[in-house]
C-alpha cells in the first residue's frame, strides 16, 4: 500500500551467498529525507519542519474527525512529527549505514525478538508474507544497534498514535494518485518547501512517470526496438573492455597493494558482468491485472504484484539475468553482491555519448561513468566483496590500512568545500562515490588513450584531445539544481554536489593539469603532494 512502517523488510542477495537471497530488515519510518532533518539546529530546517507539521494538519483535516473524542488536526500533526523525531533519533547517520561489515547482522527470529522486544516481530514477518523467514530460518539486520530503541519505541507509543501515523502516511504516500486537491497539498510540501520546485509537473507527465516506474522493463522494450541503435551496444562494449584492461594495468603498477591482492583483485576485475543497454530476458509483467476502472486500485495490484515476485525468489538461485531496472533509465549501477556493472542504454545517448562523436567526449562522458562504476567494486565499500560477490576480507590488513589513509586524505578534502554557507560537503558520506569518481576519471583518460592504437589525437575547434576529454566530462555532468535540493543532497545523499564531481576530481589529476597547463595561484590549483592518487 506504499505507507511507511518503522521497519522495512525487503528481499535481497545474501552478502555472504551471493547464489541466494535473504530477507533483510532496516530502520525506517521518517519521511524527511534524513535523521539531521530532525535533530539538526538550523533556522532553515526549522521552518521547514514546521511546514512539514502544517503539511501533516492540513492531511487531518481534509480527513476530519468522525470521533468527537478524537483530538484535533493540529495535535495528531504533532504528535506525528514527535513520534518520527524520537524513531529518527533512534536512525544511524548516513555514513555509518554505508559500513557493510556493520550492516550485515543475521538473527534467528528468537534471537531477534529476545535482542528487540515490544515489537511483534512473528506477526510483522508473517503479515510480509515470509512466514517462517528463510530456508535458513533467519533475518538479516541492517542497521543492528537501532533496532533495540526502535521496538521499545513501538511498545510505549499509544496505539491512537500509531493509527494516526499510519493514516497520514498512507494519504501522503498515494497523494499523487488522488484528487488534484490531494496531490497539491504533498507537493506543496515534498516539491517546494523540500526542494525548491516551483511547480507540479503535469497530470500527462506524471502519468507517463508513473508508467515508466512501474511497468519500466515493458515501456523499456518498447523503447530499445523504436530508439536505441545497435551500433552503439557494440561500441560501448568495446569501451568497457578498453577501461577494464586500463584498471588492470594500474592494479598491476600500485605501490600501496601487496602482490597477493592484486591477484585477487585482477580476478576481482575478470569476473565483473558488464550489462550494456539492455537485459537479455525481459521481465514478465503477464501476472499483472490492469483495470480502467480505478488508478488506485492500479497502484495497488502493482503493488501486489511487485512484491509477490520478490517474495518468489526465496528458495531459488539468483537469476545472473535479471536487472533489476529499466534499459531507459538515465543511470548507471554497480551491484557488489552480483559483481555486476549496468550501464542502461538511457545513459547510451547524448551528452554522454554519441555513435558519431569524437572518441574523446565519449570517454569523458561516459566513459568516466564507466571506470565509476567498475571502480565502485574496489571502493572503500565494495572491496570488501570479492570477485564472486561475497562479502569477506581479500585484501589483507596492511593494504586495507594502506588504502584507508588514502581515503581519509580524501574525505578530509572534500569536508573542506563549501557549496552553501555554513554547509560543507561531508567526506565520510561521499567518499564511495568520490573514490568511484576519481577512479572514473582516470581510468577512462587512460583508456581514450589506449584506444587511440598509438596515434595522436587531433586538435578540433582548437581544443586539444585531452582537453576534449575533461570537457566531455563537464558536459555530461552539467546539472540545474535549486538550493532547496542542494541543502538536501549535502545532509544525506551518497554524491557530492555535481560540479565537484568534476572540478573536485580533475584537480587531483595531473592529466588535468598538463591539458590546460594549470600554474600555481590558478584557482584549480593542488599542491602535488597533496592530490589524492589512489588509482
Amino acid at each position: 500500500l506504499g505507507a511507511r512502517s518503522l521497519f522495512g523488510m525487503f528481499i535481497g542477495i545474501d552478502s555472504k551467498n551471493p547464489t541466494s537471497y535473504a530477507v533483510y530488515a532496516s530502520h525506517a519510518g521518517t519521511a524527511l529525507p534524513d535523521k539531521s532533518y530532525y535533530e539538526r539546529d538550523s533556522e532553515r530546517l526549522a521552518t521547514l519542519r514546521a511546514a512539514y507539521i502544517d503539511y501533516m494538519e492540513a492531511v487531518f483535516t481534509r480527513l476530519g474527525n468522525e470521533d468527537a473524542e478524537v483530538t484535533d488536526a493540529r495535535a495528531k500533526a504533532e504528535a506525528v512529527f514527535a513520534l518520527e523525531k524520537a524513531v529518527a533519533s533512534n536512525h544511524w547517520s548516513r555514513a555509518e549505514r554505508r559500513n557493510a561489515d556493520r550492516t550485515y547482522n543475521p538473527m534467528t527470529m528468537d534471537e531477534l525478538s529476545a535482542y528487540a522486544p515490544g515489537f511483534p516481530w512473528a506477526a510483522a514477518v508473517a503479515a510480509y508474507g515470509v512466514g517462517g523467514v528463510d530456508g535458513a530460518g533467519q533475518i538479516i539486520l541492517r542497521e543492528k544497534e537501532a533496532f533495540p530503541g526502535m521496538a521499545a519505541l513501538f511498545a510505549e507509543t499509544s496505539v491512537d498514535v500509531w493509527k494516526d501515523y499510519l493514516t497520514f502516511h498512507m494519504v501522503a504516500a498515494n497523494a499523487q494518485f488522488l484528487s488534484d486537491d490531494i496531490a497539491g497539498e504533498r507537493f506543496g510540501f515534498f516539491g517546494t518547501v523540500l526542494r525548491g520546485q516551483k511547480e507540479q509537473r503535469s497530470r500527462e507527465d506524471r502519468a507517463i512517470n508513473y508508467v515508466n516506474d512501474a511497468l519500466d522493463q515493458a515501456v523499456g522494450e518498447i523503447y530499445i526496438e523504436r530508439f536505441f541503435p545497435a551500433e552503439s551496444k557494440r561500441l560501448v562494449g568495446e569501451m568497457f573492455e578498453n577501461i577494464r584492461a586500463e584498471l588492470g594495468e594500474r592494479i598491476d603498477n600500485l605501490t600501496w597493494m601487496s602482490p597477493e591482492t592484486k591477484v585477487a583483485a585482477r580476478t576481482k576485475l575478470s569476473k565483473i558482468n558488464a550489462k550494456v543497454a539492455y537485459p537479455e530476458k525481459w521481465r514478465d509483467y503477464s501476472g499483472l491485472e490492469v483495470t480502467r476502472d480505478s488508478l488506485m486500485a492500479n497502484v495497488v495490484a502493482f503493488g501486489e504484484f511487485d512484491h509477490a515476485q520478490d517474495l518468489a525468489r526465496l528458495g531459488k538461485p539468483v537469476d545472473k539475468l535479471e536487472w533489476f531496472t529499466g534499459p531507459q533509465t538515465v543511470n548507471a549501477f554497480y551491484s557488489p553482491s552480483r559483481n555486476e556493472a549496468f550501464i542502461p542504454a538511457g545513459y547510451i545517448q547524448s551528452p554522454l555519448f554519441d555513435p558519431n562523436a569524437d572518441p574523446a567526449l565519449n570517454y569523458g562522458a561516459l566513459g568516466s561513468i564507466i571506470g565509476h562504476e567498475i571502480g565502485h567494486g574496489f571502493d572503500d565499500q565494495g572491496s570488501k566483496y570479492d570477485g564472486d560477490g561475497v562479502l569477506q576480507a581479500w585484501w589483507s590488513e596492511t593494504d586495507r590500512a594502506a588504502f584507508n589513509v588514502l581515503g581519509d586524505g580524501f574525505a578530509a578534502q572534500f569536508a573542506q568545500y563549501e557549496p552553501l554557507e555554513g554547509l560543507h560537503v561531508n567526506g565520510r558520506q561521499t567518499l564511495g562515490e568520490n573514490i568511484g569518481d576519481l577512479a572514473g576519471m582516470i581510468v577512462a583518460y587512460h583508456a581514450w588513450e589506449r584506444s587511440l592504437g598509438g596515434a595522436e589525437a587531433p586538435v578540433l575547434d582548437g581544443f586539444t584531445g585531452p582537453q576534449r576529454f575533461f570537457l566531455g566530462r563537464s558536459q555530461g555532468r552539467r546539472y540545474k539544481r535549486t538550493e532547496e535540493s542542494l541543502r538536501q543532497r549535502l545532509l544525506s545523499a551518497p554524491h557530492s554536489p555535481m560540479y565537484l564531481r568534476v572540478n573536485g576530481m580533475a584537480r587531483n589529476m595531473d592529466e588535468f593539469y598538463q591539458a590546460f597547463d594549470v600554474k600555481e595561484g590558478d584557482q584549480m590549483w593542488i599542491a602535488p603532494e597533496d592530490r589524492v592518487r589512489i588509482w
